[in-house]
């Protein structure tokens, strides 16, 4: 069905940790690119590198969304490169997929219970969306009701690009 979904659910159980500040003795954070951080953690013995940016907002503000966190990760395997998903601290309705927005550009999500991704096919379209855009949108659907994230790109290009070259070496 999708060709990656071990790495897919793989992706955003890395980021949201590393975000928030919790001590991990395997993720290593690397550098800050504005809005953006580049990250390092080993999983299943495969380096997995991986830039991530948190919610600037959220909405509606009186729901319980836990850490919303939006990621680019590149395993060094080659398993996944350069693979985009969201995270988000509830289970995401399935029967109302989310959608990423960047500019004029919509991206259909599917979501596997906390977490959404984009088709294999539009990993690429959506990652070069993300480095040439300046907001990120993603409306979703929590049980009981519809929400929306924005994420600012400021820095995105850079830290997509440092995190790809650090498990291309």
């Amino acid at each position: 069905m999708k060709s990656r979904w071990p790495a897919r659910l793989m992706a955003l159980s890395i980021g949201a940790g590393a975000l928030a500040g919790s001590a991990s003795a395997e993720v290593k954070a690397i550098g800050r690119y504005n809005d953006w951080r580049v990250f390092t953690e080993t999983v299943d013995r495969d380096l997995v590198c991986y830039a991530a940016t948190e919610a600037n907002d959220l909405a509606p503000k009186a729901t319980r969304h836990g850490e919303v966190n939006f990621v680019v990760a590149t395993w060094r395997s080659g398993s996944a490169s350069d693979q985009p998903s969201l995270k988000v601290g509830y289970t995401l309705r399935p029967d109302l997929p989310p959608v990423a927005t960047i500019g004029r550009e919509r991206f259909q999500m599917f979501a596997v219970k906390n977490e959404a991704f984009v088709e294999d096919s539009s990993d690429k379209a959506l990652v070069a969306a993300l480095k040439k855009g300046s907001e990120l949108r993603v409306e979703a659907a929590a049980p009981t009701e519809r929400t929306a994230y924005s994420f600012s790109l400021k820095g995105s290009s850079d830290a997509i690009d440092k995190a790809r070259a650090l498990c291309r070496r």
